[in-house]
Order: C-alpha cells, then sequence, then structure tokens
C-alpha cells in the first residue's frame, strides 16, 4: 500500500524524540513562547509582517473572515466569491459569517481560477471579497487577479494550505492577498499534526485575529495595543481586562505541542519542497506524453510546491480506468478535493446561487490525486510511474 502520507512528520523518530523530550521538560503546554516563536519563523519565512497561528487552517479560515467583519471590512450579506474547486473548510465560514458564497469556475489545466473566470462571474454579479484556493500547490494567475481586485475594492484572501512553497515571478503563493492561511495538519508539506497560521502584512487585520482566537480578549496583544482598546472601552485596570471581550471571538488557540513541531518541522521545509517538486516533474514526463491525460500548466510557477499528484483524465470513462490501475496497484486515492462544491449537500441547502461551472464539473468527474512526500521510495515512484502509462 502507497499511502496519501507515511509518518505523521519529516523525519518522524528524530521529531517524536524531541517532542517527548520537550513535553517532559515543558512547565506550560497551553498556548505560550513556542507559539509565539513559531508565528516569527514562519510569517519570516513566507516573508510576512506578521504570522498568527491557530489550532487548524480550517479555523484561520474561519477566523479571517470574522476578523474582517469585526473591522467593518465586510458585512451580513455581501458576495464572498470562491474557487468552486476547493474544501469545505474554504466555503463553510462564508455562509457562517452570513455572507453569500459566490462559485468561481476553475480551469482544468490549472486547477485554479484564472482571470478571465473571475472578469466574467463580475459581468453579473459584484463582489466584496475573493477567497482564493490554491489548489494542490498550483496557482492560476494570481498577480492579474489582484491586479483586478485592487482596481475594483475587491478584498483578496489566499487559502495556501496545499500550495506552502510554491512561487511566481510576482512572489510566493500566500503574498498576492490581504492575508492568507496555511495548514499543518498531517500530510501537508509541514505537520504539526493539527494546526494553522494567517499570514499578513496588515497590523490592524493581525491585531484582530489575536483578538478573534482567544474569545475576543486582549491578553496576547501588545502592551501598546492593549491600551489602544482598555482606553476605548473605559477599561482602568488589569483586573477588570482579565475578563473583557472587545469583540466577536472563539477559542481558537494552538498549544505549545503546535508551536514545538512547527518550529522543528520549519528546518526540513525546503527538503521537501525540493523533493515533492522533483517527484511531480518525474511523474510529468510520463503523462506529458499520455493522450488519456490533461497535461497541468504550470509554466507561469517558478516552484511547483505539489502538495499532491493531481491526475485529470480527458473523460470520466478514462478516469475509471486510471482509478482502477491506481487502486489495483494498492495507491490510496483521493477525489479531486471535494469536486464542484455547489454540489456538495451543505451547499445546495445554504446556498442562494448556483451557476453553470463547465470547468469545475470537469475537475469534478475527470480528476482524482495520490499523495507526493519526501518518503516515497524508489518503488513506491516506479509503482505511481507504471500506473501512468497508456496501455
Amino acid at each position: 500500500m502507497i499511502p496519501l502520507m507515511k509518518n505523521a512528520f519529516l523525519n518522524e523518530y528524530e521529531t517524536k524524540k524531541a517532542l517527548s523530550e520537550f513535553i517532559m521538560k515543558s512547565d506550560r503546554l497551553s498556548m505560550d513562547a513556542k507559539c509565539a516563536e513559531f508565528e516569527v519563523l514562519f510569517s519570516k519565512k513566507q516573508g510576512r509582517k506578521h504570522g498568527i497561528l491557530f489550532n487548524s487552517g480550517g479555523s484561520a479560515n474561519l477566523a479571517i473572515l470574522q476578523a474582517l467583519k469585526n473591522l467593518g471590512k465586510l458585512k451580513d450579506n455581501d458576495n464572498v466569491g470562491f474557487s468552486a474547486l476547493t474544501w469545505s473548510t474554504n466555503t463553510m465560514p462564508i455562509i457562517q459569517m452570513g455572507m453569500n458564497p459566490i462559485a468561481i469556475d476553475c480551469e482544468p489545466s490549472t486547477l485554479n481560477v484564472m482571470s478571465t473566470h473571475l472578469l466574467d462571474r463580475l459581468k453579473t454579479t459584484p463582489l466584496q471579497a475573493l477567497f482564493l484556493t490554491n489548489v494542490l500547490g498550483f496557482t492560476g494567475d494570481i498577480a492579474t487577479i489582484k491586479k483586478i481586485c485592487e482596481e475594483r475594492g475587491i478584498i483578496l484572501i489566499e487559502d495556501n494550505c496545499e500550495s506552502l512553497g510554491t512561487e511566481l515571478p510576482e512572489g510566493k503563493a500566500g503574498n498576492f492577498s490581504i492575508g492568507a492561511s496555511f495548514s499543518f495538519f498531517v500530510a501537508h508539506h509541514m505537520s504539526t499534526i493539527e494546526g494553522g497560521m494567517i499570514c499578513t502584512d496588515d497590523d490592524d487585520l493581525s491585531e484582530m485575529l489575536r483578538i478573534v482566537r482567544a474569545n475576543g480578549w486582549d491578553r496576547n496583544l501588545n502592551a501598546a495595543q492593549q491600551v489602544k482598546w482598555r482606553t476605548k472601552y473605559g477599561i482602568k485596570s488589569e483586573f477588570e481586562a482579565k475578563y473583557t471581550f472587545y469583540d466577536l471571538g472563539y477559542n481558537f488557540r494552538p498549544t505549545e505541542i503546535t508551536g514545538f513541531l512547527g518550529i522543528y518541522q520549519l528546518q526540513f521545509l525546503d527538503e521537501n519542497i525540493k523533493k515533492r517538486e522533483a517527484n511531480y516533474l518525474r511523474f510529468e514526463k510520463i503523462f506529458k506524453e499520455n493522450p488519456d491525460l490533461v497535461y497541468l500548466n504550470h509554466s507561469h510557477i517558478n516552484v511547483l510546491s505539489t502538495f499532491a499528484f493531481p491526475v485529470v483524465c480527458k473523460t470520466p470513462e478514462l478516469r475509471e480506468k486510471y482509478l482502477s490501475q491506481f487502486s489495483g496497484a494498492g495507491i490510496e486515492i483521493r477525489p479531486m478535493i471535494a469536486g464542484n462544491m455547489q454540489n456538495q449537500p451543505f451547499y445546495k441547502k445554504y446556498a442562494k446561487n448556483l451557476y453553470d461551472l463547465p470547468g469545475s464539473d470537469f475537475l469534478h468527474t475527470n480528476g482524482f490525486y495520490c499523495g507526493n512526500y519526501p518518503e516515497l521510495t524508489e518503488t513506491d515512484l516506479q509503482t505511481i510511474s507504471s500506473c501512468l502509462y497508456k496501455y
């Protein structure tokens, strides 16, 4: 069996040993210094000003919309566009925040929303925000999308949970928006078991995210920020401030275990990305010559940090054929994320508008993926390769 991910961590034995020693020596395991240290190191690695650590990438997605709403940048019934090929936690928060989810189609050859799709939707439907998913390590022409959003006053947000390390000539995926979410769930580029991060250059958003993360209070703000909030609301003592809640929030706090694992795993990230890209390019040589499969265009990407290995067939019948080949070889496979999100039961229940999305439908019926990670052996790579040939 070739699973989606073989281990919980890269260098698993070494990581578990270091983690056990950390736990035994630690006086405190609730959110503290290690979480703060990881925030600084990760945001520096990503190249953004602020990092805010959460207990999951899904929590991070909900928190960023709540924070933007708290700041008055978004409000009830605003139209929020999203990539139709995505995960539930990119779409559900839009509905949970009382906003209208507006599905944007995706291009099969890039897996992502392209600027043409955005412009097409804007012809009939105004958007106040766009929540893009950078799918499986790939992106659309996100620099052009950013320009469109800036020109039209649309708040751009990225879900970069699947594309940590991908780079375009214009910058890293996750750095084109007001804020981007990252996931450290097992099987992602980095694992802290559970965990997520938002990176942003916006000071007000960073501050509000820390309020949203911890019940709406100010305990995790710096001293100057605390003074600002306490003065605004007439809070006269530290004692009183302990249980003052300034705006809507949740308990999305991570633990020190999350922070420690993030710091420890960060040292392996560059090599991890290089190996994932090398694996993908090796497979690509095979299916590039296979007329049954769609070639995925990444000519606009400098570094391709693939979360998994996507396979897009030209017909549903061919998909069944290749699903059988992969399954028969003992390779664990998954649908193309959640497919066209409009087909999901929750979406049909709550969304007001459904759109014709031919590209997303094509990916829904013709695509699947298997795991791509550094621990794949030469035998594993040969097994996967053998399933990609046309017989």
